[in-house]
């Protein structure tokens, strides 16, 4: 999945350089984040660039309502469009949901970079506020084996300069990368319902050609931790 990130990086940014193609340098960073090897890297790059013979590849997107009448938009790379799309629209059919067409959900998303933060062990009140001060859009706290973590969400655009101000700030960055943030929610407050949706987000997240998937579920941490 990382590779076919680099190539279609690369074929749309007409560079296989990181400095001057920033989709390529977030790609590379999610290779270095998974430990993928640098030759495999480079293969990806070259393949983006012309220099590898092999299938054609394409992004994709689609838009559809799962279980609980929840949004999802995902993003893919796929040699066969056809394949693909009939496989989501089986999974979508099978979950009580349906595919949509373009525009159907991506309204209730909007496009942010999205920088998961390490806390220096200060008050999180004063830190968050740091973060602030450093020009983000968004901070949302959270602990992730009793480490302090903040998601800080910037402009798409701003992914590379705001992530530098962080670095240059003290704070340990984890990740950093382009996302769809759901801007209108669907509360879950059913346990059962609960499973379903994270369930068929699962299974989606597991498909081949499906990079990445984004939902507008709202789910309490009372029935997120019995899951």
């Amino acid at each position: 999945k990382v590779a076919n990130v680099i190539t279609i990086a690369v074929k749309q940014g007409g560079s296989g350089d990181p400095d001057s193609n920033p989709r390529l340098r977030v790609a590379i960073e999610e290779a270095r984040s998974v430990n993928m090897p640098k030759e495999n890297v480079q293969r990806a790059i070259d393949r983006g660039l012309g220099k590898l013979s092999g299938q054609s590849l394409e992004e994709v997107t689609y838009e559809g309502f799962g279980p609980g009448k929840v949004a999802f938009y995902l993003e893919g790379v796929t040699d066969n469009k056809l394949r693909t799309l009939q496989e989501i629209k089986n999974l979508f059919e099978k979950s009580g949901g349906s595919l949509g067409g373009s525009g159907s959900t991506a309204y209730m998303f909007s496009a942010k970079g999205e920088i998961r933060v390490k806390g220096k062990g200060g008050k999180v009140e004063d830190e968050m506020l740091e973060l602030i001060d450093l020009g983000v859009e968004d901070v949302d706290d959270f602990l992730d084996n009793n480490m302090q973590m903040y998601l800080v969400y910037t402009e798409g655009s701003k992914l590379t300069e705001v992530g530098n101000k962080i670095t240059q700030a003290g704070y340990t960055i984890e990740s950093q990368d382009l996302m769809m943030k759901p801007t209108i929610l669907q509360p879950i407050t059913d346990k059962a319902l609960a499973e379903k949706v994270i369930e068929f987000t699962e299974k989606l997240e597991d498909m081949d050609d499906i990079q990445k998937v984004y939902a507008n579920f709202d789910i309490p941490d009372n029935l997120l931790g019995g899951i």
